[in-house]
């Protein structure tokens, strides 16, 4: 799992320093300023979601959830339509 995620941070960062060596060239610097934290904030929030993902559930949190699950009644059945 960490030479994976060592892997999606270099592709991160690579494309980060291509897309601001573009902006540098044709964006004004203030907007370079907004453009740069907005990126920081993508590229937190995308490897907040990898890791959530990539990452298996504590065993305390399975459980958990294994038995918060409704049970089904009688009155969950499907009625009969004559």
């Amino acid at each position: 799992m960490s030479g994976d995620r060592e892997r999606v941070i270099e592709l991160v960062n690579e494309l980060g320093s291509r897309v601001g060596h573009v902006l540098s060239e044709m964006v004004p610097p203030a907007a370079q300023v907004h453009l740069l934290n907005a990126q920081r904030e993508l590229i937190t929030a995308l490897m907040l979601i990898y890791e959530n993902r990539v990452a298996p559930a504590p065993a305390a949190t399975r459980g958990r959830r294994a038995r918060a699950r409704r049970r089904t009644t009688t009155r969950d059945r499907k009625i009969p339509i004559e």
